[in-house]
Parts: structure tokens; sequence; C-alpha cells
């Protein structure tokens, strides 16, 4: 597919949006509209860089987001917004080398892998293939005219009564051959009310000059662009409802999936059960027979096989391995993994700590910056004091160790193995292999204490009433 590129269309207002945020970077679900179209077009084998995003509007953000996230995809600019004609001229440069090129809105999440490879095999075909769809309302869409062969549009305000009847309209995609295009780009005019350079008169302009044109129909499910938070909250209904149906029909358990979000990059195997009010988003990798507990949301989470989350669990980019435990109401964090049967329970929290197999982590406790051997137990109330104001520090926790309840490890500290920690120490040195850690104040009783106390006040209330 060399001989091909892809220029998506991305430089509009969104004015109908109502949003200082590009309409391109508004949310479906997990991720920006435009990384469902990008990441469509790469599925089916186009080259990234053959593949360039016309940037205007608010362009500053779209590029420093597709820089992170498609390095290897072109930017380009249409400094001035006056029209789908001009668009496409000012990114000439760049396609004027292809054999063919595809135009495609930057408004289309749902547009489906399968449907744009068809697209792409009938290029080279016409001189022009415009992409069209059989709507249900056609509303104030461009009609498609054919005619022995010949196709046209005709726009809404210019069709006669008889052509308004049409269903199939234009949606405003295209693919072209590129000799054929570079012969009528300049031929373009702004002509019109809006005094814009409109990309649907390269067709007549073909038609004219004896170029062949023609129609490649889409569903109209997949073409559906968003232009106000309305036809967002729509696609994104959509999109979800797919991707809960995908992943019923692959053996997945929802009691309730009506409460369920899952993103679109999530891969969950067979037997997991979801239950309800859960959020899965990103990368997340979710293995056979694990449970995700009501009101949990997972983003980048890696879980292993038979993993029990029981229930608010928050989970962001980190693992938990075969047969671990959390929850409820702890947050894992910032690369942290629990290893093979490891537990972090209810009001924990971990941030960059490593859980040995079989370490538990039941209450009330953070560990932050933290390596756990496996067989280690942390009482309640144990934290890593990690940070020091300027640098965050490691404390290392062997095998076996036993943490008294509201242990301090002043960090970085270690704890070989073996050792342990009287409950309320702060832990400020090194603690020797099968040592008990004391780090407290000695308890001092001070004897009739309460007595006293009493007497006193009792005192004090007599004189002030004299």
């Amino acid at each position: 597919m060399n001989n091909l590129c892809v220029l998506i269309m991305a430089a509009g207002k969104g004015t109908r949006m109502k949003s200082a945020a590009p309409k391109v970077l508004h949310q479906v679900l997990d991720k920006p509209i435009i990384d469902y179209v990008i990441q469509n077009v790469l599925s089916i084998g186009i080259p990234p860089e053959n593949i360039a995003v016309l940037i205007g509007s608010g362009g500053a953000l779209v590029q420093a987001h597709i820089v992170k996230q498609f390095p290897a995809v072109k930017i380009l600019w249409q400094h001035e917004q006056l029209g789908t004609g001009h668009a496409v001229k000012s990114a000439r440069e760049w396609w004027k080398d292809y054999a063919n090129l595809v135009v495609l809105n930057g408004d289309l999440p749902l547009l489906k892998p399968e449907s744009l490879k068809e697209l792409v095999s009938c290029c080279g075909k016409d001189d022009c293939t415009v992409i069209t769809f059989n709507a249900e309302d056609p509303g104030a869409y461009g009609r498609i005219i054919r005619d022995n062969g010949r196709v046209s549009i005709v726009e809404f305000r210019d069709a006669t009564e008889e052509q308004r009847k049409i269903h199939e309209v234009n949606a405003g995609c295209y693919a072209f051959r590129v000799e054929a295009l570079q012969r009528v780009i300049d031929l373009i005019t702004d002509n019109n009310a809006h005094k814009e350079y409109y990309l649907t008169d390269a067709l007549g302009l073909m038609n004219d000059g004896g170029m062949s044109a023609g129609a490649f129909i889409m569903p109209e499910a997949e073409m559906q662009g968003v232009n106000t938070q309305k036809e967002l909250a729509e696609v994104s209904r959509v999109m979800r409802e797919e991707i809960l149906s995908r992943w019923l029909a692959e053996g997945v358990r929802m009691p309730d999936p009506s409460s369920v979000y899952i993103g679109s990059d999530a891969v969950l195997a067979p037997d997991v059960v979801i239950m309800p009010d859960v959020q899965i988003w990103g990368k997340s990798i979710i293995g056979q027979g694990s449970v995700i507990g009501s009101g949990s949301i997972l983003t980048n989470a890696k879980i292993g096989m038979n993993v029990n989350i029981t229930a608010y669990a928050v989970i962001e980019n980190s693992e938990l391995k075969d047969n671990a435990k959390a929850g409820p109401f702890c947050y894992i964090r910032d690369n942290s993994c629990l290893e093979p049967n490891a537990f972090a329970g209810k009001f924990v929290e971990l941030k960059n700590s490593h859980i040995g197999e079989g370490s538990k982590v039941p209450h009330l406790s953070y560990m932050g910056d933290a390596t756990l051997g496996h067989g280690v137990n942390i009482g309640a109330g144990s934290i890593t004091c990690n940070y020091d104001g300027e640098h965050k520090n490691k404390t290392f926790i062997g095998n076996n160790c036993f943490v008294g309840s509201n242990t301090m490890f002043v960090a970085p500290v270690e704890l070989h193995d073996g050792a342990a920690t009287a409950a309320g120490s702060v832990i400020t040195q090194e603690v020797q292999e099968n040592a008990l850690a004391v780090g407290r104040a000695r308890q001092k009783n001070i004897a009739d204490w309460s007595l006293r106390k009493h007497h006193n006040h009792s005192t004090a209330k007599t004189e002030g009433e004299k």
C-alpha cells in the first residue's frame, strides 16, 4: 500500500461542540476521536508515514497529542479554514507523489477497519470515488445522482423535489487517483455563498473533463460524524454497546452490562466476571476466571488468572498476578505489582511498589516505592515515608518479615529476611536478619493521674464559684 496515502481532515473549528477543546480531541469512551480514525487506518496495513493529519483550529493541541501517540504520522497545517477543497490543496506537497489519495474526516470513530479495507481496495478503479451511505433521514445532505454509470453530487439546496427523495448521500470522504486530482484541484473556485472552496466540486470538474467517477457505499452507522455534544454522547453509546456485545459473545460474564464501561483497547479472557458499575480503560488485560468487583476502575491494568478484586478498587498502570486479591477500597498505581497470592486490602494504597508472593498488606496502610519479599505481613496503619521533600526513597522488606501495626519506615531503609518490627515503631535504620526492631519511646505510667486530674478540676470549679 505504499502507492496510497490517507489524509485525515481535522482542521475545522467544531463550533457546534461549544467547547474550547478541538473537536477531534473530545473523547469517545477513553480515547480522543482522532485516535480511533488513525488506529483504524493503521490496522489495515497503511504505514504511518503514509498517513497525514491536517490540522488548523486548535492545531497546537492536536499536534502535541498526535506527536505523542503516533509519532510517525505526518502533521500538516491549514492555517486558514477556507473549505475542504482548500484543505486538500494545502496538503498537495505531501500527497502529490503518491498514486492514490484517500481523504477521510477526522470525526468518524465508528468507521470499521473492514469497511475501510474495502474502500482502499477500490482505489484506482475510478479517477474519483465518493464515499456515500444510505441515510434513513437524508436531511440536508448532498444527494448522490447515478445516471448511466455517471455519479454526481447535488447539494440539498439545489436539488429538485424528486432528487430530495434520494436516500444515498455524500459522506464527505473521497478516494482519488492523484494524477486526476492534480488536473482539477486548481480549478475549484469559491463561487458560492460561503466563499469557500468545496472538494465536492472536484467530482463535477472530473465529470466535465471526461474522467471517471464512482461511489462506494458505506454502512450509515459507521459514517456517523460528531458535530455536537449530543452526537458525541450517541457515538459513545454505540461504541460502548458494540464493545460490550463483543465481550459477552466471547464468554465474559456481566450480570448488568448496562452499568459497565469497557474501552476499545481492553482485552478480556473467557469466564472473567465483571460486576455492576465497573470501568475498564486503556490497554487493560484481564485473565481467565478473574472477578472485577462493583465500583472498580481499571486503567492500563494487567490482571492475571483467578484474581479477585472485591469492590471499589482503583488500579492504574499496575499488575496483579494469578490468584492475587485486592480491595475493597484500595488504590494501586504507578507500576505496582502484586505477585501470585498477594493481597492488598481495604483502605490500602500502593505506589510504585512490588508486593511479593503470598505477602499481605491487609488494611489502612501505604506502601510507596517499596519492595516486599514473599510471605510478608504488614500490620494495619503502617506506611513508608518515601518522600524527603526532594527525592523518593526506597524501602526494602525481605522475605517472611512481620511488620507490627502503625510502623513508620523512614526511607531509605531495609529489613532483612525474617525481621520484625514492634507495633508503633519508627524505623530509621537497617534491621538485621531475624531481628526485632523496636523504635518507640518507653512507656511511662503515671499512678493516680485520673484521680488527681478530677480533683484539680473540681477544686478549680469551686474556687471559681467563690
